[in-house]
């Protein structure tokens, strides 16, 4: 059943099964945008069950029907040199949508939907949002203006909450979508990868989560300690994945995060800090 609270600063936390958001607004129909929210909120899981067996296979064939599905099949469609499902959108797409059931018919002047690190924004002209990622090698953190076209942001990598086929720790992407920044995250963190090495562990994806999209495709479960040189191998074939995204004008900038090293491909706006805050945050 889905489940609405404010938070101690004002927040809304909305969650249901395994969607998790928490959003916020700033302007005038603030009360307005989190009850439209609410309100859309309640039906979109059901709505994604309902085509989750096509959901769950390569995209390229039959198109889904539901609003949040065929966003979520174009935006994997847009990579289709690689296996991908629509399934690598959903936390994106499901973002987008509920930013846009916020913003629809009020005059907030910003907001933000963050499903677990997939976060879609709107801004206004004129207005700015700041966002904070963190890894265990420290902080960082963007500005996102309404000049700038980047409307989401995504986070993918072993660590995560979805299964990974690289070692990436992290890579955050910024593009047009948040649908759009997920999937491209999805994919240049399974780029960022070394075949074979006997650090990673690895486990077949139904293993793990019988009806997962990945099928018997062996997902990163742990990754030991790497070498140098090693770590920046797996971070220069993501790098080389990012930057063939950026000259088709899929993504705006990636950030490829493993084991202390750093590679930035694209305009990251990025102003290190320093300082301990959750992965992704918004202020």
């Amino acid at each position: 059943m889905p489940q609405a609270h404010f938070l101690s600063d004002g927040r809304l936390h909305l969650h249901h099964g395994p969607i998790d958001l928490i959003l916020d607004g700033w302007g005038q129909h603030r009360q307005q945008a989190f009850e439209q929210a609410q309100a859309r909120f309640r039906t979109i899981l059901q709505e994604l069950v309902d085509e989750l067996p096509l959901l769950r296979q390569q995209v390229g064939g039959r198109k889904p029907t539901g609003p949040v599905a065929r966003k979520m099949a174009a935006a994997a469609a847009r990579h289709n040199n690689v296996f991908v499902t629509p399934m690598a959108a959903v936390a994106g797409a499901v973002a987008d949508e509920i930013c846009r059931a916020m913003c629809s018919g009020t005059a907030l002047r910003k907001a933000y939907v963050n499903n677990g690190g997939d976060i879609a924004v709107f801004l206004d002209k004129g207005q700015s949002l700041t966002a904070a990622i963190s890894l265990e090698t420290g902080a960082g953190r963007i500005q996102l203006t309404s000049g700038y076209s980047v409307r989401g942001v995504a986070t993918s990598g072993w660590r995560g909450r979805s299964h990974s086929l690289g070692i990436a720790d992290a890579v955050t992407v910024l593009a047009r979508t948040a649908a759009m920044a997920d999937v491209a995250a999805t994919l240049i963190a399974n780029a960022v990868n070394l075949p074979d090495h006997p650090a990673v562990r690895r486990m077949p994806a139904n293993l793990l989560f019988p009806d997962s999209d990945l099928g018997d495709q062996p997902v990163t479960t742990d990754v030991g300690p790497l070498r140098r040189s090693e770590i920046r191998r797996a971070l220069e074939q993501g790098y080389a994945c990012a930057q063939q995204m950026l000259r088709q004008e899929k993504i705006y900038a990636a950030a490829l995060f493993l084991q202390g090293q750093t590679l930035i491909a694209g305009d990251m706006p990025i102003a290190q800090t320093g300082e301990q805050n959750a992965r992704f945050q918004i202020a």
